[in-house]
């Protein structure tokens, strides 16, 4: 008997594509999404974006400049452009960070090159600021050990010249001899090459370069953002899976109890029943939102009212782009039962690879363009600029121009699959 139990069971489980999904590749897409996360900070092999601000113009800023660059950890941008083109000052590479196209902005104040010459490991000159965004935990801290290493790599001479001008400060002028020697030493010290990151600290006092990082995003109201943020990731996973099932009340549940094909006998159709379950799921997934937000701007201190334009665009297009997402599955599924298995699949990978369960802009570089496509990614993105980076309403307009396409094409698609309703 129990034999006849365990044979039905497999019976049941071999014609379930679904549940098969759900038992053995979910696991897998989690497991190797989250070790492509976690697994790649340490490896290496994701490359930090940075831009560099030289203000010194010197050699020895020169010499930084090419050392960082030949760090096989970073990538960067000199210009305004990724060519290189346009000039980079500091307001500049400030809003660079405040927009999120690179973590740390390096800045070489003016001046360095010529302190450096002078004192050598002595220090006392200007510091390097780092420009960042301290969301971000791994750039700047990597960089400060980073800019160490290179300049001891890159500027030995510099150093050694800078040391014997502190030795005859302090111990009295050398001898025509021991200048002479000094003199044919120095051309021996070449650059030294450069190329793997260090795990990064602390910048040690006896360097002779001073480092130091410079929150760009302080103004910022921390805690507040960072609930806001979680309010985005987690209202919209579960606004999806809202949207989802509301689509399959909306649709599978009248097919099933008779009435759907009495309302396509009315002059509204298809297209006009479509549209009509469209927009009362967009507005229910505005509703619940806007209640989530309401909720953390009352419990948490969340924002939301000096933000509310920014916040009202993102959850209208974001609100309608889910709910023309679940008429899509809910079109697509033969049943309740399958909608709720491969939409389950979907929602959860898109939430995981689009920053709704970890944030993406601590992913790898690799991760994050993964995330872009998907539904999550965008959303969560334009939440991100109106209440993290406090950026102006037009510059919303990539999040919203997406999300709006994407609403046109689920519409459309969804449309074009309930055709197989009209023809039964």
């Amino acid at each position: 008997m129990i034999l006849t139990i365990l044979k039905l069971g497999w019976l049941n489980l071999r014609r379930d594509r679904v549940a098969q999904a759900l038992t053995f590749a979910l696991p897998i897409v989690f497991f190797s999404i989250f070790a492509s996360v976690f697994g790649g900070q340490g490896s290496g092999t994701s490359r930090i974006r940075i831009a560099v601000v030289d203000e010194d113009h010197s050699d020895l800023s020169g010499r930084i400049i090419e050392g960082l660059k030949k760090e096989t950890g970073l990538r960067v941008r000199t210009g305004l452009n990724d060519g290189g083109t346009g000039t980079l000052d500091r307001a500049a590479g400030e809003q660079l960070v405040r927009a999120g196209t690179v973590p740390v902005t390096v800045v070489i104040p003016s001046g360095l090159g010529a302190s450096f010459a002078t004192n050598g490991f002595a220090g006392g000159g200007p510091s390097i600021e780092l420009l960042a965004d301290v969301s971000d935990k791994i750039a700047p801290q990597m960089l400060l050990g980073l800019l160490q290493k290179v300049t001891m790599s890159a500027a030995p001479d510099l150093m050694v010249q800078g040391g014997l001008t502190q030795f005859e400060k302090n111990a009295g002028a050398m001898t025509d001899q021991q200048r002479k020697a000094v003199q044919a030493w120095l051309p021996t010290l070449k650059p030294q090459a450069s190329g793997t990151s260090p795990a990064g600290g602390e910048t040690p006092a006896a360097m002779g370069v001073g480092t130091r990082i410079v929150d760009v995003m302080a103004s910022v109201t921390r805690r507040g953002s960072l609930v806001s943020f979680y309010a985005a990731g987690i209202g919209v996973m579960f606004l999806l899976f809202s949207a989802v099932g509301g689509a399959g009340a909306a649709l599978l549940e009248e097919i099933e109890a008779g009435t759907f094909e009495r309302l396509l006998s009315t002059r509204v159709g298809m297209t006009g029943l479509l549209l009509g379950k469209w927009l009362f799921l967009a507005l229910i997934g505005f509703a619940q939102l806007t209640v989530m937000f309401l909720w953390g701007a009352l419990v948490f201190k969340l924002p939301l009212f000096s933000h509310l334009g920014g916040f009202v665009i993102m959850t209208i297009v974001t609100a309608a782009a889910a709910a023309a997402l679940g008429l899509v599955l809910a079109t697509l599924a033969k049943s309740r039962g399958q909608l709720q298995g491969f939409s389950t699949i979907l929602i959860l990978t898109m939430s995981a690879l689009g920053g709704s369960m970890f944030p993406r802009f601590l992913m790898t570089e690799t991760m994050q363009k993964f995330g872009l496509l998907t539904f999550n990614g965008w959303a969560l993105d334009g939440y991100l600029k109106v209440f993290w980076r406090e950026l102006p309403i037009p510059q919303l307009w990539p999040q919203v121009l997406v999300l709006v396409t994407l609403t046109v094409v689920f519409l459309s698609l969804a449309r074009v699959l309930a055709r197989r309703w009209e023809m039964a």
